[in-house]
């Protein structure tokens, strides 16, 4: 019976990854230490951070739809 695969380390899965994922894992591992390694500590800031980009978003949408209504953007027409 051959053995089983083993799971890869983070370590060697970094070392298969292209330029990209480089960055996200180094962006992961910031992420982490930042809030001492505590995964559950990152995550919450994550979605923190996220619900504020969003709210951020929306408010943003409204002003340039605001401008548009008043006519201070013209959309170009080609």
């Amino acid at each position: 019976m051959p053995p089983e695969p083993q799971a890869k380390t983070p370590q060697a899965r970094t070392l298969e990854a292209n330029p990209d994922d480089l960055a996200l894992e180094a962006a992961v591992d910031q992420a982490v230490a930042a809030c001492g390694g505590d995964l559950r500590a990152t995550i919450r800031a994550l979605i923190v951070a996220n619900d504020y980009l969003e709210t951020e978003v929306g408010e943003l949408m409204k002003a340039v739809s605001h401008a548009y209504a008043r006519g201070r953007f013209h959309s170009y027409s080609g």
